[in-house]
């Protein structure tokens, strides 16, 4: 007999490390294992310095949050750990999104948490307790598979899907992983809270970027990457230089507002040169895109498609906007994604993650990061711009 975690073992003798950010969804979820009888074990990570956002509304991983973690395991009466994570999360996040910005592409640093810190070195931290299962408070949710594997998915509450964030999560870390509150809705988490009588349970939720205390990214760029503040012009993609610039950090694919330019007509952002320190812009019709390539791939499907055969999927290319039709195939070993109604403002460094339906439930394929624009000069075609494989 399984329990509630899929697992062949009572709950008593199950041991599950929470992950436990001080937020109120991981605050429910400790709650819940504890309440069911697990063996719980709350882990929380600091992963940046925290003295500049104790008090700020919307940190994570930090002051207060560290705090209301350790009230929130007294409370439920369960262990409760902090590990200093704060040089592994420099190196493997905060380092490669100054750098990811440096290079022209728009990061979501949330995606190499996730994959280098939380289920890397964090499951790693779980095992070595002798964990069965590692639990967060991610809205998704897995289900075993035929193969004896286990299969990610879309949560029951749409609106607070966070699987497009989870993408590379890897078929052996989902073994170890559980998302107990992918069949609930935000509200009912809340409920929960107050039932377990948590001071958290009326939390704001954490947002925008967890180690930028002020808000502004910018100055956390400048510090590590310099160059990428360096002046520049902003070009027109029929090669007319209309203005300047203060940087190629300061802008992303499918911006319209900000530019800093007067023009007849509207122009957005449709590509950044890094390299030339170029912003180029032009109409919308710049913007669209049918066609991109893929890097650091990681697929949970089934079998992938062999060379020159195509699988039919749906295709997310930001968090905010739904899964469209696509196709995927392999090109000399890498994924190609054709988008069958082409998307404006794909912006290399963001994530195109793979699904098998449109919304609702749908299983995650797979997915990987949008790569750059190997030709951006300011002189070709749109047709060409637009082209990122």
């Amino acid at each position: 007999m399984r329990n509630s975690l899929d697992i062949a073992k009572p709950p008593s003798a199950t041991r599950v490390v929470v992950a436990m950010s001080g937020g109120v969804d991981s605050s429910v979820v400790a709650g819940l294992m504890a309440e069911q009888g697990y063996d719980v074990v709350g882990v929380t990570l600091q992963l940046y310095d925290h003295g500049a956002a104790i008090h700020r509304k919307g940190a994570c991983c930090a002051g207060q949050d560290i705090h209301d973690a350790r009230r929130v395991a007294e409370r439920l009466g369960i262990p409760h750990y902090v590990l200093d994570y704060e040089e592994r999360f420099k190196a493997a996040v905060i380092d490669r999104f100054a750098q990811s910005y440096a290079d022209g592409e728009t990061p979501i640093p949330c995606i190499d948490c996730n994959r280098h810190v939380k289920f890397t070195d964090l499951l790693a931290t779980a095992r070595d307790l002798g964990a069965d299962a590692l639990a967060t408070g991610h809205y998704v949710a897995s289900r075993a598979l035929p193969s004896g594997r286990r299969g990610l998915y879309q949560p029951v509450d749409a609106d607070r899907d966070q699987s497009y964030f989870l993408f590379a999560t890897t078929a052996d870390q989902l073994d170890l992983l559980r998302f107990p509150l992918g069949g609930m809705t935000k509200p009912e988490t809340r409920e929960h809270a107050r039932r377990f009588g948590l001071a958290i349970a009326d939390k704001a939720d954490s947002q925008d970027i967890c180690f930028v205390p002020t808000g502004r990214y910018t100055s956390i760029v400048e510090k590590l990457k310099p160059e990428a503040a360096e002046a520049g012009e902003i070009v027109h993609v029929d090669g007319r230089v209309l203005g300047r610039h203060d940087g190629v950090m300061r802008f992303t694919v499918g911006q319209r507002r900000g530019i800093g330019i007067a023009a007849a007509e509207p122009l957005y952002v449709v590509g950044l040169d890094a390299a030339r320190r170029q912003v180029i812009v032009g109409p919308r019709e710049a913007l669209a895109t049918h066609r991109i390539g893929l890097r650091d791939f990681n697929w949970l499907g089934d079998a992938l498609p062999a060379e020159g055969e195509t699988l039919a999927c749906h295709a997310r290319v930001r968090s905010t906007r739904p899964p469209r039709p696509a196709l995927l195939r392999m090109v000399d070993g890498a994924p190609e994604i054709e988008l069958l109604d082409g998307e404006d403002g794909v912006a290399p460094g963001q994530a195109c993650v793979l699904y098998d339906g449109p919304a609702g439930a749908a299983r995650v394929l797979g997915g990987g990061f949008i790569r750059r624009r190997q030709d951006l000069r300011p002189a070709a075609a749109h047709t060409t711009l637009q082209a990122t494989i």
